[in-house]
């Protein structure tokens, strides 16, 4: 394509979908997170090919590649984005976005002839010789890569802007409207195609695809500076270091790109640290245990349990406000705050809280859930003074197996969630040091959730 103008195609359900998203979230600023442009890596072959059959006919078709090998779509898609270092991704949306190739049953000859509209300017007959030389699959595919890799991307980095003057931060009118483009993927995408339609379109697909929805429970980060607790689809800031430790290890955290994260509708904060003692303005004094606040009902059962009046927080009712009530705190409360027990005899450690023991499966869950908490040894005779609970998990966001086994899965609301391949594991920004590999019962306390997929709910995978 080099300095021509893209000739657009869109199609009628593609351009519906599109003008739904622009009414209602399109930021023509900002089209798709940069480090994305260049992962070329972010699919593997297996991933494109799974993906397209999941699309439509694309990944059953061959294609003469330049070099004149006869490959797989999936297979030219794959060999030009390692190549080029240039995303799968970024390809596939893109091919959609300019013939509703990926997704069309039933896809003309004209459709695969200029998969990319790569040379096509607007005013151009693909008929021209100057345009015909880039007709075919292989070579609209490699050519709009490279356009990218050798054009568009060294350009940005040593002038700031393309040749046709787009870079980030510089405005320029895009039909008729002043954009801004906050980054170089926005602005290769408008040099690309200048017209907010067409982008548009590229966006909603990117959206539907490829933005992420990380299980709850995943702790997340756009700048490292600023933590987020995924909850039940929201996303809930950490008002402090200390309340954030009180939920995690720091190095759990995954990186999030900043548009994937503003796709969170923003919930209440989380300002202290679980197992804080707050005291509200009228003296009441409350303990947080996860998200509620726990009356304890007088002075007397407030000394008596051992709480110390030094790790008092004084806090608003607002501050209140935005915790519910949980059950009152009193003399037969029996570990409020919970604490590890260990038989004397059997060996076996129990989660002691509000007069009930819950029996823990493995060193894992202890170390994972209750790392900081020492152990106290008891006879089994004082054990029978508590109720029997059910089993401890693994806390939401950590990532289990069992051993001798290769399935991965992670923790989400009480379930575990296979991860289905290693691409999808990558792709959530998740660290293969992370992964706790227990027994087999410990993993299965845990019923068997939804597969953590690629692409939201667009790919299918098959549960290990």
């Amino acid at each position: 394509m080099r300095n021509f103008r893209l000739k657009l195609t869109i199609y009628t359900l593609l351009g519906v979908l599109a003008l739904s998203r622009s009414a209602l979230a399109f930021n023509q600023d900002y089209l798709m997170p940069d480090y994305e442009l260049e992962r070329g890596d972010s699919m593997n072959l297996a991933d494109i090919q799974r993906f397209l059959e999941r699309k439509g006919t694309l990944g059953y078709q061959y294609f003469t590649d330049t070099d004149g090998i006869t490959r797989t779509a999936a297979e030219i898609i794959w060999r030009v984005a390692t190549g080029n270092r240039i995303s799968p991704k970024f390809l596939l949306a893109l091919m959609q976005r300019e013939q509703s190739l990926v997704e069309d049953q039933l896809p003309t000859q004209g459709q695969f002839d200029w998969a990319m509209g790569y040379g096509v300017c607007d005013d151009c007959s693909t008929a021209e010789t100057s345009v015909a030389r880039f007709r075919g699959f292989g070579k609209q595919v490699s050519g709009a890569a490279r356009q990218l890799r050798e054009g568009y991307i060294p350009d940005i980095l040593t002038n700031g802007k393309t040749s046709a003057g787009f870079g980030p931060g510089i405005t320029k009118l895009v039909d008729g409207t002043p954009v801004t483009p906050a980054n170089m993927a926005t602005a290769i995408l408008y040099t690309y195609t200048p017209h907010l339609h067409g982008n548009v379109n590229f966006a909603s697909i990117w959206d539907r695809w490829f933005s992420k929805t990380h299980p709850d429970g995943t702790i997340v980060t756009a700048d490292n500076r600023v933590f987020w607790f995924i909850q039940n689809s929201i996303r809930r800031r950490f008002a402090s270091i200390s309340a954030l430790a009180s939920r995690t290890d720091l190095d759990e955290v995954v990186p999030i790109s900043s548009s994937d994260l503003e796709k969170y509708d923003e919930g209440k904060p989380i300002r202290f640290a679980n197992y804080s003692l707050l005291r509200a303005t009228d003296g009441g004094i409350f303990l947080l245990v996860d998200d509620a606040r726990r009356p304890i009902i007088s002075m007397k059962v407030f000394r008596t349990l051992g709480f110390n009046a030094d790790e008092l927080v004084d806090v608003t009712d607002e501050d209140l406000a935005s915790y519910p009530e949980g059950e009152a705190i009193t003399l037969e409360s029996a570990y409020p705050q919970g604490g590890l027990l260990q038989d004397k005899i059997s060996g076996g450690v129990y989660w002691v809280q509000d007069g009930v023991k819950y029996p823990i499966w493995s060193k894992e869950i202890m170390n994972i859930n209750f790392g900081s908490h020492p152990i106290t040894q008891i006879s089994s005779e004082e054990l029978t003074h508590y109720r029997t609970g059910e089993p401890i998990r693994f806390r939401d966001g950590t990532l289990v197996g069992a051993k001798g086994s290769p399935t991965v899965y992670v923790i989400s609301n009480g379930e575990r969630r296979p991860i289905s391949s290693e691409s999808v594991f990558n792709s959530y920004g998740w660290k293969w040091n992370n992964i706790v590999w227990t027994l087999d019962g410990a993993v299965n306390l845990h019923p068997l959730g939804e597969p953590v997929l690629l692409t939201g709910d667009l790919e299918t995978a098959t549960n290990p």
